[in-house]
Parts: structure tokens; C-alpha cells; sequence
């Protein structure tokens, strides 16, 4: 995962000399997930990860070939997984 702009509109505007200028742009965070390194970290299938994550096979490769991006709740849960592979596991279990 890659972070592509992570600062917050004050730490922006200072790293551009920007404070206070109306020229400074900012946008909101954007975070880059690699679908398909996380799925390879859980060594699984695309199916059975597909229905762990809970999303078609078909949206599951659309995101993989970048064709879209997760959102929402998928995005959030994603993020997880890249940092603990396990935790869709070790959360159901208890």
C-alpha cells in the first residue's frame, strides 16, 4: 500500500510555503490498496476470498485489475487485512 496524499490542510499548505494563500489546494486522504497483494498475504484463492470479504468473485477481480476500487466498509476492511491477514479469522472465531 502506498500513501498518495496523507497530510492534514495545515501540513499541506506549509510543505507548499502556501499558509494562508488562496492558491493552495488540498484534497481529502487517498490511499492506494493493492487488492491482489493483500489476497496473495492470505494465500487464498480469489474465490474464497471473494466470499470472505464478502463481495463477488467479479468485483473482487475488477478491483485486482483496477478497473475500481473499493469503498466503504470493503475499503476499511481491506486496510485490516493488509495489516493482519488473519483477522477476518481470528474476529469470527471470538
Amino acid at each position: 500500500m502506498d500513501w498518495v496524499f496523507g497530510q492534514s490542510r495545515w501540513r499541506m499548505e506549509l510543505q507548499a510555503g502556501a499558509v494562508g494563500k488562496a492558491e493552495c489546494t488540498y484534497g481529502p486522504l487517498l490511499y492506494v490498496i493493492d487488492v491482489q497483494a493483500i489476497r496473495k498475504k492470505t494465500g487464498l484463492t480469489q474465490a474464497a476470498f471473494a466470499s470472505r470479504v464478502g463481495v463477488p468473485v467479479a468485483t473482487l477481480r475488477n478491483w485486482e485489475q483496477r478497473h475500481r476500487s473499493p469503498t466503504g466498509p470493503a475499503r476499511v476492511l481491506l486496510a485490516m487485512l493488509d495489516r493482519n491477514p488473519r483477522i477476518v479469522e481470528e474476529t469470527l472465531r471470538g
